[in-house]
């Protein structure tokens, strides 16, 4: 039987073989000029689909990081994400990016922070990995989005711009905001550290929001930022604005606290501790709200606001953040609850989430772990499985790209 237990030379290999395994799985990705394309069960591209810019700049990411990992092949891929985002899905006529284009070459409506955030990201790894274009693309993707989501006054960024950036949508939204505090320490760490600062203020609002809301994060606003808390009460299983709690949010974002505060005060400070705290009770709620909670093993995609099941279904990319927190905590404070809560989660990954004939990860489980794919088909892309490869064995106060780079340069 296999042994999970952390820090072990059997979990190390066993993480290493899969991340090798994940770069193989999704080498099929690019399109003739480099947009991604959603990848079906197999690893096949899924023609049909829009080529999403988030998609696109995901795969950047991860073929970045595997050619800094010593993955010749990574370079190819990655280099041909980038030319993506700056070819077909950018937008030459009014800036920024695309939300991406449908199979004949067209651009889908709107300008998304949340995509745009990811390309930052991509851009950041792209330039640590020596990627050509990489920094030029960074610094179009930062100055776009100093220009059209940071709202400074606030502290946050806004959500989404019609085509032409000339209407701003009312809707606020946490998820764009989260991904855009793991892009500005993605760029704090490989460029400009002014960019730490914003990230710590994007923090500290949605500490505000999530301590006064049982450690329960509310996700959707109002544009003078009021929680609006029965949105899509009547599309519960929504993608990317589901209703209630979203347990895996919760998660993520303490890890990205934790991230944050190390790399701002440094082990050991008054303030790190404080901010460790309020990460571990971001974990531990998710936890105890959508662990198990069903009578079967993984977490549940939504609660409502008091932590009762929503929506039961499995997605994969919260177990991979909780694969990701439980680590981490444990590194930080060698408490041995998140040190059993990482092997429970990596037993249930090799056992039921690890798809062992593909090398990949099963996207969308039911409340009784059987295949589905209603909200994830197929296998989008490989960002979350991948960086829950390295994340438990990478310094916890630097961004995956940075640390991979430090460590193999």
């Amino acid at each position: 039987m296999r042994q999970y237990i952390y820090d072990t030379e059997e979990n190390i290999r066993f993480l290493k073989q899969n991340a090798k395994d994940l770069l193989i799985f999704g080498r099929r990705f690019p399109s003739p000029q480099g947009s991604s394309y959603y990848l079906g069960d197999e690893g096949l591209p899924m023609t049909e689909r829009p080529r999403e810019t988030w998609i696109t700049s995901r795969m950047a990411h991860v073929y970045s990081i595997g050619y800094m990992m010593g993955d010749e092949r990574s370079k190819i891929l990655a280099a041909a994400a980038i030319d993506g985002l700056r070819g077909e899905l950018k937008d030459k006529t009014n800036g920024g990016w695309y939300a991406g284009i449908d199979r004949n070459g067209n651009p889908l409506p709107d300008k998304q922070c949340y995509a745009h955030a990811f390309v930052i990201l991509a851009a950041s790894s792209a330039y640590l990995a020596g990627i050509e274009g990489a920094k030029d693309l960074l610094m179009e993707a930062l100055e776009v989005y100093d220009q059209k989501f940071w709202d400074d006054a606030e502290g946050l960024a806004v959500d989404t711009w019609n085509t032409e950036f000339t209407v701003l949508s009312d809707y606020r939204g946490l998820n764009a905001n989260m991904h855009s505090v793991e892009a500005f320490l993605a760029v704090a760490d490989a460029l400009d550290d002014k960019y730490r600062a914003r990230a710590g203020r994007i923090i500290d609002r949605v500490i505000g929001w999530a301590s006064s809301n049982d450690y329960r994060i509310p996700e959707h606003f109002t544009k003078d930022w009021q929680p609006d808390l029965d949105m899509n009460k009547e599309r519960p299983d929504d993608p990317f604005k589901p209703y209630g709690a979203t347990p895996g949010h919760g998660i993520e974002w303490a890890r990205l606290i934790c991230q944050w505060a190390l790399s701002t005060y440094g082990a050991g400070s008054d303030e790190v501790r404080s901010y460790i705290d309020v990460a571990g009770k971001l974990y531990r709620r998710a936890i105890d709200d959508a662990w198990d909670c069903d009578g079967a093993p993984g977490i549940v995609y939504t609660t409502d606001w008091n932590g009762r099941p929503v929506v039961h279904d499995r997605m994969h990319w919260t177990l991979a953040e909780a694969i990701n927190t439980s680590s981490v905590l444990y590194r930080i404070t060698n408490d041995d609850r998140y040190k059993n809560d990482y092997e429970m989660f990596m037993k249930y990954l090799d056992e039921t989430v690890l798809d062992h004939d593909t090398g990949s990860w099963f996207h969308q489980l039911d409340e009784n772990n059987r295949l589905k794919g209603t909200v994830w088909p197929g296998k989008s892309d490989l960002y979350h499985a991948f960086q829950a490869m390295l994340i438990p064995y990478s310094e916890t106060d630097l961004s995956i790209a940075s640390a991979v780079h430090r460590k193999h340069r």
